[in-house]
C-alpha cells in the first residue's frame, strides 16, 4: 500500500531579536526531505549557519538518486562548507548549528541528527523512538545519573557536545538505522525551544485527538506558547508529518 505524507511547518521568533532556527521541506518524485536547524546564538551568526545548512541539504537532496548515502554526504558537506565559511569570514568562533533531518523514499525513513534538535517517531499515538540529544544532561541520562524527566530543567541543558561548525577529528553526526515507513504513524522534528515547553505525553494526547496534521500542530504550538508565557522564549520551530 502506498503511503501519503502530509506536513506542516512552524517557526516562531519567541522573545529573541533574531530567529536562528531554519526549516525546509523538499520533494521529488516519491522522495521527501525534512530539515530543521537551530543556530547557536551564543556564538553569533547562528541564523547564517542554520539557513546555510538547510540550503546544503536541499542541494544534495535534489542531486541524489537514492536516500541510502544522502544523509552522510549532506552532513559532511554542511560541516566542510561551514568550516570554510568561518575561515573566509574570520569567524572561527561563530556559525554553528544543530541539525535534524528526515528523508523518506517509498518504503523507508532515514534519520540523522547532531545537537539537541529532536525527531520523534510516533506509532499507535505513542512515542516509539526519538533522537538522543548530544548534550550533557542526555549523557547523564544514558549513564543513569539523571532521569529523562530532568533534562528540560537541567542547568547544563544548553551545553552541547556535538554541533556543525566545530572542528571534528571524526564525523560527529548520528544516523539511525532505516525504519520501514509503514511502521510510522507520524514524525515531529523540533528545536529545543519547542520540545522544552511541551511534554511527550501532551504530544501523544494531541496526536490522538487531532483530525489532521495541521490541527495537531496547532494544538502543540498553543501549548508551547502557553507554557512559555512570561519567559524570554527561545526561537521555537517544528515540522509535523503524518503518514497516511
Amino acid at each position: 500500500m502506498k503511503t501519503q505524507l502530509t506536513h506542516v511547518i512552524y517557526t516562531d521568533i519567541g522573545g529573541r531579536e533574531v530567529n536562528e532556527d531554519s526549516v525546509g521541506v523538499f520533494e521529488k518524485e516519491d522522495k521527501h526531505c525534512y530539515v530543521l536547524c537551530d543556530g547557536l546564538g551564543g556564538h553569533g551568526m547562528g541564523d547564517v549557519a542554520s539557513s546555510m545548512t538547510v540550503s546544503i541539504f536541499k542541494d544534495i537532496f535534489e542531486k541524489s538518486d537514492g536516500m541510502v548515502d544522502f544523509l552522510g554526504k549532506a552532513f559532511m558537506a554542511s560541516q566542510e562548507i561551514l568550516m570554510a565559511e568561518q575561515t573566509a569570514h574570520n569567524a572561527r568562533q561563530k556559525m554553528k548549528t544543530t541539525s535534524v533531518v528526515l528523508a523518506t523514499d517509498a518504503k523507508k525513513a532515514y534519520i540523522g541528527h547532531i545537537g539537541d534538535s529532536r525527531l520523534y517517531i510516533f506509532a499507535g499515538n505513542q512515542v516509539k523512538k526519538r533522537t538522543l540529544d548530544h548534550s550533557i544532561p542526555q549523557m547523564l541520562v544514558l549513564s543513569h545519573e539523571l532521569k529523562e524527566s530532568q533534562i528540560r530543567n537541567h542547568p547544563d541543558r544548553n551545553t552541547l557536545l556535538r554541533v556543525l561548525g566545530v572542528e571534528w577529528d571524526k564525523p560527529m553526526y548520528e544516523l539511525m538505522s532505516p525504519i520501514p515507513l509503514r511502521k510510522c504513524q507520524a514524525f515531529l522534528l523540533c528545536s529545543d525551544g519547542f520540545w522544552e515547553l511541551i511534554d511527550e505525553s501532551d504530544m501523544c494526547a494531541m496526536l490522538k485527538k487531532a483530525s489532521s496534521v495541521g490541527e495537531w500542530m496547532d494544538m502543540m504550538t498553543m501549548q508551547v506558547k502557553m507554557n512559555g508565557m512570561g519567559y524570554n522564549m527561545d526561537n521555537n520551530s517544528a515540522i509535523a508529518i503524518w503518514n497516511q
